[in-house]
């Protein structure tokens, strides 16, 4: 009797597995398709920017101090547009990293849930915008209105103008990701604090900020990532310039700017010139995931001391 239950149990364990095997074909698909994605991104950058390196030395591409690959007397020194890059970058987080860590603080410790409410799905909205839309603000509103008036410049496009918009479109990210690391942090902590007599101000500073921070800095990298990355703000205000300064108040063009411009262009394919898109494209790659990597290593560890 026993064994006959066993083999019926067998039996119906077999049949669900049956069943289920093609919606565990489908899960696993949809799980592998960003691993796909990436690799498929990989061996095309890769195809494009080795043929690249064996016109272009690598050592000069990387440390070369003028980009000049669609004129006459071409020159591939990559660092006027990695150090634009940058300096947008660095300057968009400088400028909505404190802004959106302020705002998360508000919102996690001090907004009434009436506020909140409001607040928390403008900021959404504000992330949903088209970064299109934030380059023309940055024209028509960011430089005229500010850059020109503080800092007496002639020029309407500059990378100040620029890593500005970016800022603003950054900070709604920080924000969203900051505010949940603190509403993570265990109520008990809160309430230790407040029954040694600690105000508000003192819990959140020294008892939330310090237990969230892991979550806090890697929204910060994230954010950075997502600003390295950005194509359309950089290409309509920092001026399209390969500019190696670290005057933000002059023109200059970022590695995506430059990519757009050349795969919108008339640059024939298979031209070293045409190349050059990819192996900016390959380290602007290997820039964007050494950042993820750094980030998604602190959120693990936030994870596992919060869990």
């Amino acid at each position: 009797m026993a064994q006959l239950e066993q083999a019926q149990l067998n039996r119906r364990r077999l049949q669900r597995q049956v069943r289920e095997a093609p919606i565990l074909f489908l899960l696993f698909a949809c799980a592998s398709l960003s691993v796909v994605t990436t690799i498929g991104i990989v061996m095309i950058l890769l195809s494009e920017a080795i043929p690249f390196f064996r016109s272009v030395s690598i050592f000069h591409f990387l440390s070369g101090t003028e980009w000049a690959p669609l004129f006459s007397v071409k020159v591939y020194g990559v660092l006027p547009l990695l150090g634009a890059t940058i300096l947008v970058a660095t300057i968009a987080l400088a400028i909505a990293f404190p802004v959106g860590l302020l705002a998360a603080t508000y919102l996690s410790e001090y907004a009434p849930n009436h506020v909140r409410s409001v607040i928390k799905p403008t900021l959404e909205i504000l992330a949903g915008i088209p970064t299109v839309v934030y380059g023309f603000f940055a024209i028509a509103f960011i430089s005229p209105i500010i850059i020109k008036p503080i800092f007496q410049t002639d020029s309407i496009f500059n990378a100040a103008t620029a890593a500005l918009a970016m800022g603003v479109m950054l900070i709604p990210m920080i924000v969203s990701l900051s505010d949940d690391a603190m509403r993570s942090v265990p109520s008990n902590l809160r309430e230790g604090a407040y029954a040694l007599g600690a105000s508000r101000f003192q819990v959140s500073v020294r008892v939330v900020i310090p237990a969230a921070l892991s979550g806090i800095v890697a929204s910060g990298l994230l954010a950075l990532s997502r600003a390295v990355g950005e194509t359309m703000i950089v290409t309509i205000a920092a001026g399209g310039i390969p500019n190696l300064s670290i005057n933000p108040l002059e023109a200059m063009q970022t590695m995506t700017a430059f990519i757009m411009e050349v795969a919108t262009g008339d640059t024939p394919r298979g031209t070293v010139g045409y190349e050059s898109i990819f192996a900016v494209g390959m380290l602007l790659f290997v820039f964007t995931l050494t950042i993820n990597l750094v980030a998604q290593g602190l959120l693990s560890k936030f994870r596992e001391v919060y869990e």
